[in-house]
């Protein structure tokens, strides 16, 4: 093997590579410790180097290497992922994306971008001409653009454009192969699909290219209550108000908001929370509903003036921030079905305490405004937090599962097809982030 990686090193020569092994260990992890199941899974779980390309044409260079060698390849952009989908279970090249920042274009609705570009910087420079990106995780400061194709599912932005993967959201993705003669492949329209929410299994994205949005002067609103089901269907009652524009929808039940510090002197002790981005022109029409709903606003001002960031307290921020206090806490992925009443979502509420704590967002699904939910686990033993997850998916809520790396245990549960086609195609030899999928490991 170590013949194997200097003849590597040889090949890719005038391509950053780092062997330390300290820093490649460091590169070889993401947030699954998150979850207190997949550490042990994933513990000693490193790569033999990590190799950072700084263009297309490196890209293809170490994909040729590699083919050559049969070094297994587990692409990685900003490691915020939080189920272990960067991590080498079989070793090999970490191929780090992260100097790969151009910006080819932005114009009005769309943007070409490279693959390693943090969705902030998309943002700012979309703005220099009106627009803005469409959704984002709550790591949009660090996340890469690739990495949140190949790895998330939504974020803030989803209550007004729906999830990642919905038709429209990705417009093309510049792919390398990993055949004995790696191609560079572009994917646009339906075939992005191919490619999108696959952990890097089905190619290296080099390029995407993506729709904007309109950027609205965006205001930032905290809304207070003393019952969490008001809070909850205020928040179901603004998310399908189509004519007030906006762009984040988070409630949270107590005590939840006491993780959140230096959010103190804007919650009360023992309320719940909703966490609002909102387009200013909407502002006006706030307070009634707020105020039929039995909610006080706390906190509100212009993002433009803000000194707080409330985006970064909400989705999967939130469990970082409730482990930074408590690292025993984690985190369940939920989709609550339909329901203007949220009656299940009170059931789950009243029937697991504190033990599950309930944070919803608000998203758009097909067209409608539903509750997903990113609870917080108080967590004792694998055995309960299985008997937890099985109580909610025989009542009807969908669990996309946190806790495991492969691909059809958690959200997807099975693997599509024309995913598995294209596999076969751009990675005949399973050198792309091996051990990631039951389907392949079978077929192996």
């Amino acid at each position: 093997m170590i013949k194997i990686l200097d003849a590597l090193i040889n090949a890719l020569e005038g391509i950053e590579i780092i062997t330390e092994p300290s820093h490649v260990a460091k590169l070889s992890q993401d947030y699954h410790t998150f979850s207190p199941v997949l550490v042990p899974k994933l513990q000693g779980k490193v790569g033999d180097m990590v190799v950072r390309p700084s263009n297309e044409k490196e890209v293809i260079k170490v994909a040729q290497a590699c083919v050559e060698s049969q070094i297994p390849v587990t692409v990685r952009g900003a490691g915020t992922g939080n189920y272990g989908q960067c991590v080498p279970l079989h070793g090999g090249v970490i191929l780090d994306m992260s100097k790969m920042q151009g910006i080819p274009w932005v114009k009005p609705g769309v943007a070409r971008v490279e693959a390693g570009v943090k969705l902030a910087a998309i943002d700012k420079k979309a703005r220099e001409i009106g627009w803005e990106i469409r959704m984002a995780p709550s790591t949009y400061r660090t996340a890469t653009i690739a990495g949140f194709i190949a790895g998330g599912s939504g974020g803030i932005g989803s209550i007004q454009y729906g999830l990642l993967g919905d038709r429209g959201n990705i417009l093309a993705l510049r792919v390398v192969t990993l055949e004995d003669q790696p191609r560079v492949m572009e994917l646009r329209g339906d075939d992005v699909s191919k490619v999108t929410h696959a952990w890097g299994i089905n190619g290296i994205i080099t390029e995407a290219e993506i729709p904007l949005g309109p950027a609205y002067p965006w205001a930032e609103v905290i809304v207070t209550f003393n019952d969490f089901m008001a809070a909850g269907r205020f928040g179901q009652a603004l998310g399908n108000g189509d004519g007030m524009i906006k762009k984040l929808i988070a409630v949270f039940a107590a005590p939840i908001p006491e993780y959140f510090h230096p959010l103190q002197d804007y919650i009360p002790q023992g309320s719940h929370s909703v966490f609002l981005m909102l387009a200013e022109p909407s502002l006006e029409l706030l307070p009634g509903l707020v105020q039929q709903y039995g909610g006080q606003i706390t906190y509100k001002k212009p993002v433009a003036q803000k000194s707080l960031n409330l985006g970064e307290f909400t989705w999967n921020h939130t469990t970082l921030h409730a482990r930074s206090i408590d690292n025993s806490i984690t985190y369940l992925q939920s989709m609550f079905p339909p329901d203007p009443n949220l009656e299940l979502v009170e059931h789950m509420y009243h029937y697991f305490g504190d033990e599950v704590m309930m944070h919803l967002e608000f998203f758009r699904v097909h067209g409608r405004v539903i509750p997903g939910a990113l609870q917080l686990v108080r967590y004792t033993t694998e055995e309960r937090l299985n008997e937890i997850i099985r109580y909610h998916e025989a009542k009807g809520v969908s669990i996309a599962n946190p806790h495991t790396y492969i691909i059809e245990d958690g959200g997807r549960k099975v693997i599509d097809p024309e995913q598995l086609k294209f596999k076969e195609m751009v990675d005949p030899y399973g050198l792309m982030n091996p051990g990631k999928s039951k389907v392949l490991e079978f077929k192996k």
